[in-house]
């Protein structure tokens, strides 16, 4: 059963463009629904690398293709960065105050997060500091983490230009100053655009349906969806948790093709999730706004807060999360 809750939190109910590639976009089968990435193999790639994203909370952003970004100069751009920030820190920015710290950069490709062959392999640029009180033994403190990725990004990738390179998808971990500063270097450097990635209430459903589906070798958190009330004098979200096997079960007796899903089988999965509510608790969630969603899988908030929490999945939601960057690019 669900259990009701206040938090604090309000909005308004809003419908976004579809989600997935049920219409007409990447990974379409011949009857036009959405098909599902094959979970990542456990020998696939370094899982130390791939680890560095799960259980943190990333900001989402889009990217405009960056011009002429070359791979082969990474170590150059991270010592350019490095100056940028230093600049910058001069102004009093990008910087904690009344500490001292030598803050270093770090550029580093990570070809373990391509979801196809046309993918471009993932950047990740990280900010590391050392006081200056410190040991010189000691291990640099991470500050802030940024990841380019382009996962089954191919529609875009196909018609790209030779001078441009694709990576639509930016997530970021740690203080927002440190993105600002690295967010204006790059965009001076190559010529383009960064701008927060939000997710719609529509493709919050469309994520929880696709993820309370999918098992999990351990034992799984509950499925959570938080609703937002409109309209009231304070803030008042509603919180819905169900239990994971509850909710895969209700999910196999909707999806009509394994591995495909359909618009209809989303709307058919909320429904009734809807109708379980209103039965216990007399409330219309229809009225209310979706804004976050939680699963065993990962989790999303409509603000563009996701937190990835299986390796096994990490491409498949890589994947929507590339296709809701490009989206907002086109």
């Amino acid at each position: 059963d669900g259990a009701a809750r206040t938090l604090p939190s309000l909005g308004r109910l809003s419908r976004g463009r579809p989600f997935g590639r049920a219409y007409g976009r990447l990974g379409t089968s011949p009857s036009g629904r959405l098909v599902l990435p094959a979970p990542l193999s456990q020998e696939s790639g370094d899982p130390q690398k791939t680890a560095l994203l799960l259980r943190k909370a990333w900001t989402l952003y889009s990217v405009t293709p960056l011009y002429r970004f070359c791979r082969g100069r990474l170590r150059d751009y991270a010592r350019l960065l490095s100056a940028f920030i230093a600049a910058e820190r001069q102004k009093g920015l990008a910087v904690e105050v009344g500490v001292e710290l030598d803050i270093k950069v770090a550029l580093s490709s990570l070809p373990e997060l391509q979801g196809s062959e046309q993918d471009q392999p993932a950047v990740l640029v990280q900010l590391s500091s050392r006081s200056r009180a410190s040991p010189k033994n000691s291990e640099d403190k991470i500050l802030w983490s940024g990841c380019f990725c382009c996962v089954y990004g191919d529609d875009l990738s196909e018609n790209m230009p030779e001078d441009f390179s694709c990576l639509p998808l930016f997530l970021a971990n740690g203080a927002e100053s440190y993105m600002s500063v690295v967010g204006n270097w790059f965009q001076k450097t190559f010529d383009c655009t960064f701008r927060r990635l939000a997710i719609s209430p529509f493709n919050l459903s469309w994520m929880v349906a696709m993820w309370a589906g999918c098992k999990v070798d351990k034992a799984a958190s509950a499925v959570e969806l938080v609703f937002s009330v409109p309209r009231l004098p304070q803030p008042l979200d509603i919180s819905y948790a169900i239990h994971p096997e509850d909710a895969r079960a209700l999910w196999d007796t909707i999806q009509k093709t394994p591995g495909e899903i359909t618009q209809e089988e989303v709307d058919v999965f909320m429904d009734c999730l809807y109708s379980h509510f209103h039965r216990h608790f007399k409330i219309r969630l229809s009225a209310t706004k979706l804004v976050k969603v939680s699963t065993a899988i990962a989790s999303a908030h409509c603000d563009g807060i996701v937190k990835m929490l299986h390796s096994q999945y990490l491409s498949g939601v890589l994947m929507l999360l590339t296709e809701l960057a490009i989206s907002q690019i086109q």
